[in-house]
């Protein structure tokens, strides 16, 4: 028996992150189904569009702007780099390298961001575009309190 003040049964009802990770999955799985005929899923589309508009990016500002761990990113990118999708570049400072999409990561960003548009269009005309812009609005404030506080106290 777990002793606490909060009941237990209720945690997950109420629980940020639980809910928050219960939508992006579900959201996550719509999104793959959808991109399915580029050959890729949602988490590959957003890397390489993250690519698609630089020269190169290292690993590390790939990480940044997609609030990600370098451990979980590298995982990640190797099997777009297996597909042929990304290839790796040497930098200036020869300790780091960046990543670049291939013809073939271009052609397969081409091919997706229409199937994606009709994802996105569903999401937005569903909730409304009022609705949804409220809603990426809360997001982005629950990312700034997450980076703006101490461990996320």
């Amino acid at each position: 028996m777990i002793n606490s003040n909060i009941p237990v049964d209720s945690i997950n009802r109420q629980c940020c992150c639980f809910n928050m990770r219960k939508v992006t999955r579900a959201v996550t799985q719509y999104f793959d189904r959808v991109l399915e005929p580029a050959g890729i899923r949602a988490t590959q589309f957003t890397l390489l569009v993250a690519l698609s508009s630089t020269k190169g990016k290292t690993l590390t500002e790939i990480a940044d702007s997609l609030v990600m761990d370098r451990t979980t990113l590298t995982r990640n990118l190797k099997p777009l780099e297996k597909m042929g999708l990304i290839n790796t570049v040497q930098t200036l400072d020869k300790r780091s390298k960046a990543y670049v999409l291939t013809e073939q990561g271009e052609q397969t960003v081409e091919r997706a961001i229409p199937l994606w548009d009709q994802a996105q269009s569903n999401m937005v005309n569903s909730l409304g575009e009022e609705t949804y812009q409220d809603v990426i609005g809360k997001l982005t404030r629950m990312l700034s309190i997450t980076s703006n506080t101490k461990e996320g106290m």
